[in-house]
């Protein structure tokens, strides 16, 4: 078992927005606000039908677009 790579349970891997049990539900609180702002320093539209996996795609995207969520 030295071979596995034990994982803390504190880790969050991420996960890819397609593979999220909850990703077809609507988007969050959180991600409709941060995305508002995302859209409006992007220049891009803003939908409200965004899933929570569209939702975070599109996070993704617009954080490259805006530089924001860079360090």
């Amino acid at each position: 078992m030295a071979d596995e790579i034990e994982q803390s349970p504190m880790q969050n891997p991420e996960k890819d927005p397609d593979d999220w049990t909850t990703g077809d539900e609507p988007m969050t609180g959180p991600q409709r606000s941060y995305l508002q702002t995302l859209c409006r320093e992007g220049k891009e539209d803003f939908s409200e039908d965004w899933t929570k996996a569209e939702a975070s795609k599109k996070i993704e995207e617009l954080q490259n677009k805006t530089g924001r969520g860079k360090s």
